[in-house]
């Protein structure tokens, strides 16, 4: 009971003492809008917000997916070859560590403005593959080596010995680096849709932009607590998860 009431009382205060600044100090609405009219502009704005919402979370289940099954698979060939995994490994690293803003005009010119949908994706997955690769590794190599010997003992097969033995010992690994890439990939694609700055785009970002553009904060404000619901929701959605695992299977 107290995870839940620390934080919500942490966000109830929070959110009374921005309601009273915004009156004492008198701020313009442009500068800084009080919580009542963020809600107001999210109630008059819903119908094209929650659709832009659902864009978004389409291209960041889609990158999330698409780097969950790319990191796996190559966590997996790592597993089987140390040489392909040193001559590899380091491109990897390069993707991972190079800045997300400086990569995405680059895929924009390579897919085509026309596609901005397209290049989110891709931005989205760069930014998440990385977490699951190396997440994945290292649960593939937290195997017990006895239980590993055990396994060789009774001649299982290459099948066996990853369905019962790697797979339930990566799972919780594989299941920690989707919480990060999950809001990475959320990130990526806001990133990339920002950097479009194209009218053809349809998720928050763009509304950001739009209402950024008219000096309408509330709305803005508006898609910005729907993007952080979305990123709170893929993360304890894959808290949840953890625990089922952890329940179910430990």
């Amino acid at each position: 009971m107290k995870k839940i009431l620390l934080p919500v009382s942490a966000f109830v205060f929070l959110i009374l003492a921005w309601h009273f600044y915004v009156l004492w100090a008198v701020v313009p609405k442009f500068i800084l809008p009080g919580p009542l009219g963020v809600v107001a502009a999210l109630y008059d704005n819903a119908a094209s917000l929650l659709l832009s919402a659902l864009s978004t979370l389409k291209v960041t289940m889609l990158a999330l997916f698409g780097a969950a099954i790319s990191g796996v698979l190559l966590a997996l060939l790592f597993s089987i070859s140390s040489t392909f995994e040193k001559t590899i490994y380091p491109f990897a690293v390069v993707l991972q560590v190079t800045p997300v803003v400086a990569i995405a005009p680059l895929v924009l010119i390579w897919v085509g403005i026309d596609h901005v949908d397209r290049a989110q994706i891709i931005i989205a997955w760069l930014v998440a593959f990385f977490p699951v690769l190396a997440n994945m590794s290292a649960g593939l190599k937290s195997v017990d080596r006895r239980l590993s010997d055990l396994f060789k003992l009774y001649n299982a097969t290459p099948w066996h010995r990853f369905w019962f033995l790697l797979w339930p010992t990566a799972m919780p690994y594989l299941l920690a680096s989707l919480k990060v890439s999950g809001g990475l990939a959320l990130v990526g694609g806001v990133v990339a849709e920002f950097v479009a700055g194209s009218g053809s785009s349809s998720g928050l970002a763009w509304r950001i932009i739009e209402a950024g553009n008219r000096l309408q904060v509330e709305k803005m404000f508006a898609a910005l607590l729907l993007l952080a619901i979305m990123g709170m929701a893929i993360f304890y959605g894959f808290v949840c998860l953890e625990r089922f695992w952890a329940r179910r299977f430990q």
